[in-house]
């Protein structure tokens, strides 16, 4: 089902989750391409997403000879599998529908959401056969106002990461876009980023240059402190990309978070979210006992008696 944001408000829904300020942080583990064609690696790496407690685990769908630059498609490259061409190594990693159909049912077996970013217009109209929460336009795809249009034509709500994209096209995607039903994600496209470059306060710019649209974090850095550091700066929603090992083939395996650092990451933004609160000042029944124990001057207000919230 489709639902619509309430207008005027930092809220969108991904399938039967609130995502935006005020909800849990809703949390996706990027699988993108690091299954690199093994249908047990993606339903293991599943497993890991879903172990964790992750909302959502996220693909990329494309189509090999739209995506792909002719003059590469006849270059040949070692792989795995063997010496092959990179337009048979493009096909030799990506899902068809029979695969993605299993995907489909696992997931909904096992209580996880799934979505993807379509890299070209036809990849939307395959995904759209599915009944997916949200699609997802990759930080290389916020220039392409075709598929940005093909993506508002189907109505659910679209997350757009801003990697190695200057104010002005990122403003030049949301107009295309509409602002109505998206979620914004800082990024920066580098694998793995340097922690010199996340410029996680990037998250309060878009904050306050979009007041209607929940801002998020799509992270591609090594460690877990800076994704946390996004929560704690307001992300209502995080994407890390996952794999099953780090050192497995593959151009994002590096920057990716194993099932045990998934684990850990998913356990600290529940921490992290539940301790910062509303910001209203308050005592705490918690602290009555301390406060009389040892506060010597009691102060011009008395305190037992005076623990309204109070603004700060």
């Amino acid at each position: 089902m489709i639902s619509a944001p309430r207008s005027g408000t930092r809220t969108r829904v991904l399938g039967d989750r609130p995502v935006g300020p005020g909800h849990p942080v809703y949390v996706t583990g990027e699988i993108g391409i690091n299954h690199n064609g093994d249908l047990d690696n993606a339903f293991a790496l599943i497993d890991a997403a879903a172990d964790a407690g992750c909302d959502a685990v996220k693909f990329q769908k494309r189509t090999p000879e739209v995506c792909t630059p002719r003059d590469q498609w006849d270059v040949e490259r070692d792989t795995p599998w063997g010496r092959m061409t990179y337009i048979d190594y493009r096909h030799r990693v990506e899902f068809g529908e029979e695969e993605y159909r299993r995907i489909d049912d696992y997931c909904r077996q096992i209580g996880i959401a799934w979505f993807a970013s379509p890299w070209d217009t036809e990849s939307v109209a395959f995904l759209e056969k599915f009944d997916v929460p949200a699609h997802k336009v990759a930080s290389a795809s916020l220039t392409d106002d075709d598929l940005l249009r093909a993506l508002r034509a189907t109505g659910r709500t679209v997350i757009l990461s801003t990697g190695m994209s200057t104010p002005q096209q990122i403003r030049h995607a949301v107009e295309v876009l509409g602002s109505e039903n998206i979620v914004l994600c800082h990024a920066t496209s580098t694998y793995p980023a340097k922690a010199a470059e996340l410029n996680l306060r990037v998250i309060n710019t878009l904050q306050a240059e979009y007041p209607n649209v929940p801002i998020g974090y799509s992270g591609h850095e090594t460690g877990l402190q800076t994704t946390l550091a996004a929560v704690a700066l307001g992300a209502a929603f995080v994407e890390r990309h996952i794999t099953l090992d780090r050192a497995m083939w593959g151009s994002d395996q590096a920057a990716s978070v194993e099932p045990g650092g998934l684990q850990r990451l998913v356990r600290d933004i529940r921490v992290v979210e539940e301790s910062l609160g509303d910001g209203v000042k308050r005592v705490y029944d918690s602290e009555l006992g301390p406060m009389r124990k040892l506060r010597r001057v009691p102060g011009v207000v008395a305190e037992a008696g005076d623990r309204e919230p109070v603004a700060v």
